[in-house]
């Protein structure tokens, strides 16, 4: 039997709703007063590790997101051949933490994969997160033209599209982008990662670049979003270069919202209003999420 994507899955489960109702209501446990957890968590720490535990900490912890047995997919992006210290991809140690923490809820496979703008391998490994993730068991992957199926996305723009079946075969996905300025979309955050995920002649979506983020962050619905602002490339974005273009943040914005995650670290981060962001006002009046929560759902933790 075929396995079912990631889609066909998350799609699937409503169906059990009506199943449920027949069921004694003794089977379930239901706490009467259960945690609130803050929408957006954002921790400020010089220990990239002790950021990560912290922030899922706050949300609930891993397991929280993370069920036994479970076959994950985190996304880095690690486009660039670019090394941690010039800021354009990901921090190896707190991909390294994110995967540990995966295996430790029960997850069976943890794997990492991005579709690399310079030559893979390079990028894979300048950037230090292939031997990060190695080294605690994850499994790392190289995109590859036979991995690509072409899937209904059902956006504005994108209808159909060519897609790494690797992010949509997994249980649950977690998206860990880098907050760095980008010279089109003014950021590269959490919804500007999921061009790591696709195929195809990906220069054609620049046009209209703005739905194209909406309807790709619709489409993969990361279960859970870590934003690595341990080191922000301020300026010449997104590929960088000059470590004068980069300030270290110590920080990491974790939660569920994609969008919320973005407009928070583009203004925390990158000194941008979110009304500055055509993607985001567009992602919001979608549905996708918002830019703007009470203080009070915001949790902010200091080392």
């Amino acid at each position: 039997m075929d396995k079912k994507n990631r889609r066909e899955f998350l799609a699937g489960i409503s169906s059990l709703g009506v199943a449920t109702a027949l069921w004694p209501e003794k089977l379930f446990a239901v706490e009467e007063n259960p945690p609130v957890l803050p929408e957006l968590v954002h921790v400020k720490g010089k220990d990239a590790a002790e950021n990560v535990r912290q922030a899922m900490n706050a949300l609930g912890g891993m397991k929280r997101f993370i069920s036994k047995g479970d076959v994950v997919m985190v996304k880095p992006n690690i486009s660039w051949d670019r090394t941690p210290e010039q800021g354009a991809t990901t921090d190896p140690i707190v991909m390294k933490e994110i995967v540990q923490l995966c295996f430790d809820a029960g997850a069976k496979t943890v794997r990492v994969m991005d579709h690399t703008c310079n030559e893979a391998r390079r990028c894979y490994t300048r950037s230090e997160v292939a031997a990060a993730v190695k080294e605690i068991g994850g499994v790392v992957e190289f995109t590859d033209d036979r991995r690509l199926v072409e899937m209904d996305i059902g956006g504005e723009i994108i209808k159909k599209w060519k897609v790494y079946r690797d992010f949509v075969e997994v249980d649950k996905l977690i998206n860990v982008p880098i907050a760095k300025h980008h010279g089109l979309t003014k950021v590269s955050m959490a919804m500007k990662s999921w061009f790591g995920a696709i195929g195809g002649k990906r220069n054609q979506l620049h046009q209209e670049i703005d739905q194209v983020l909406v309807d790709l962050t619709r489409f993969f619905k990361a279960d859970l979003t870590l934003l690595d602002a341990y080191r922000v490339l301020v300026r010449n974005g997104p590929q960088g270069g000059n470590l004068g273009d980069v300030l270290k943040k110590h920080s990491l914005i974790a939660g569920t919202d994609p969008v919320l995650i973005d407009a928070y670290g583009a203004e925390k981060m990158l000194l941008l209003s979110p009304k500055e962001l055509p993607f985001l006002q567009l992602a919001e009046k979608a549905g996708l999420g918002v830019t703007r929560v009470d203080q009070k759902q915001i949790k902010r933790i200091k080392l």
